[in-house]
Formats: C-alpha cells, structure tokens, sequence
C-alpha cells in the first residue's frame, strides 16, 4: 500500500513538473510584450528596458523557469502585471466563490448522480434505465451555456425565480441562503457532471456484475440490490471514484463558461482576465494551482480505490 502510494506520489510531482513547463513556455508565445502593456505605446524604449529588468524578463528562458519555480514552491507567486497587486490577494478575493459553489455542487449532484446510476444498473432495460439513459447522454451533448441558458428561460423568465446574474456578497450566509444564491450556476453544473456520473456508475457496475462470482451468488438466489451494494459496487468503485475526482477537478478549473454567464467573479473568470491582459504571472500562478488541485484529487482517488477494493492491492 505505502509503496504503491509512493509511486502516485511520483507520478504526481512528474506531472506537476511537466505542467509547470508548459504552463511557463505557454505563457512565453502569447502575443504582444508584457512590459509594453503594462506601460502603454507611448513609453519609450528605455523605460520598457528598465521594466523588463525588473520583472526578470531580461534572463534567459531556463533562468526565468528557475526562479519562478522556487519562489511558487516557497509560497511566493509574485506581483499581478496589469493591477500591481500580489497574485495571493488577487486570489484571496476570489477562491471563495469558487469553493463555495464547487463545494455545494459536489455535495448535492455527486450522491445524487451515484444513486441514480447504481438505481439504473439494478433495473438494466427497464423504462426507467432508457429514460435516465436518454437524459444523460442529451446532458453530454449539451453545453454549459446552453444549459445555463433553458436554465435562466425556465426560472428567471418563465417562473419569476431567481436571477440571471449572481450578485452580493456571500459573507454570513448559511448552507441554505449558500444554495439559494448559487442556485442555478449550481444546478447547470450539477447537470453537468450528473450526465458522466450516471452513465459511469452505471457502466462499471454491470461491467462487475458479469463476472464468475456474481453469476454464483445469483444462481444462488441472492437479491439483486444485495449483489449490487453489498459484491458488485465495492469492486466498482475504483472507475467510479476516478470519475468523481476528475469532475471535482473540473468544478474548480473548468468552470470559465459559468462564471462568465452568471458573472460571479471566481478563479476562471480570474485567469480569463490574466490572458486578456497578457499577466504571465497570473497565469502561471493559476495554472499552478489548478493543476495541484487535480494531481491532489486524483490521489485522493487512487487511495480510495485501494482501499475499497484489496486487488487493486495484489495485482497479478
């Protein structure tokens, strides 16, 4: 167990080494010079020269990954180029919305999603499992705009409910006033990741259920529901948790297209900015942090699945 942790652990800090370089020659090919930016088309060359050498722009490209690097690993993501305002405060005024409504989003869509599939794996060809079927599948193929779009028809205009545009501050506010606040960038991404988690659940559940000693235990006459929650669900859980992960993952780092139409400003909406306004720094620093939170859930993920199922373990 420890050694096969060790090994995620490896892998994960390749990965994390093997974004950072991308995310640092990324963000050295956008177009158009940062210090020219930040100073405007009338200052003159010397003055951009200056700014360059003060930012570190002046050393070579490994130079700049290096110190880079150290001084995101001491805590330190530098200073924003387009506000001059440190990345960590910039930071500090947003995660919060971000958290709050990924958070809500997981704690309400994943058990929900998980009990709809593990439902539909138990009564496979029935009415019910082609209905949930056909609505999972028509959620993949709609995107989040478009979701967000019937969403606000349905509620704001039709129904006279909420707000098209979040507004107001969160400070204060309980679970319940949390949900009512965020209700529909909540329930479009609860949509979201409810099409994929339906249809994995459920896929990897009767993967299990055609195998030897699931074929036993019903010729044995054992309840479908007791193969299912008691056999089947522990063996497939490895693929299921992996997929919650990966979508845990996306409600921290993929959610531009939502923020951006219900316009609460969050980390995504933050890192559009940064490549508007050509702030490397920012970028980087967000890149950063975004690609942590995925090798750090998807460890999570690995763990659990080691956990719950010993021949993840003893592989032959």
């Amino acid at each position: 167990m420890v050694i096969l942790i060790l090994k995620r652990l490896g892998i994960g800090l390749v990965t994390v080494l093997a974004v950072s370089l991308i995310i640092f020659l990324g963000t050295k090919i956008l177009p158009g010079d940062a210090a020219q930016i930040r100073l405007g088309q009338e200052a003159t060359e010397a003055n951009v020269a200056a700014f360059r050498a003060r930012l570190g722009l002046d050393k070579s490209y490994p130079e700049q990954y290096v110190y880079w690097l150290a001084d995101f690993v001491r805590g330190d993501m530098g200073t924003s180029l387009a506000s001059d305002v440190p990345i960590t405060k910039l930071i500090a005024e947003r995660y919060e919305n971000t958290v709050v409504v990924a958070s809500l989003t997981a704690i309400i869509g994943v058990p929900i999603s998980l009990a709809l599939g593990i439902l539909a794996a138990m009564f496979p060809g029935t009415l019910y499992d082609r209905v949930l079927t056909l609505i999972s599948v028509s959620l993949v193929a709609a995107p989040e705009f478009f979701t967000a779009t019937l969403l606000v028809l349905l509620f704001v205009f039709a129904l006279n409910v909420g707000n098209a545009v979040v507004v107001g501050s969160i400070e204060g506010k309980g679970i319940v006033e949390l949900i009512l606040h965020f209700a529909l960038p909540i329930t479009t991404l609860c949509f979201v990741i409810a099409s994929q988690l339906i249809r994995m659940s459920r896929a990897a559940v009767l993967n299990v259920m055609s195998s030897p000693y699931i074929e036993m235990a019903i010729l044995k006459g054992v309840p479908r529901k007791r193969i299912i929650l008691r056999h089947a669900l522990l063996n497939a859980i490895g693929p299921i948790v992996n997929v919650v992960a990966l979508n845990l993952a996306y409600l921290v780092t993929g959610v531009i297209v939502v923020e951006v139409y219900f316009g609460y400003p969050g980390l995504a909406t933050l890192i559009v900015q940064g490549v508007q306004t050509r702030d490397y720094i920012l970028i980087q620093g967000l890149g950063m942090i975004f690609c942590l939170t995925y090798v750090v859930l998807m460890l999570i993920a690995d763990i659990a699945a080691f956990v719950s199922n010993p021949r993840l373990r003893h592989p032959k």
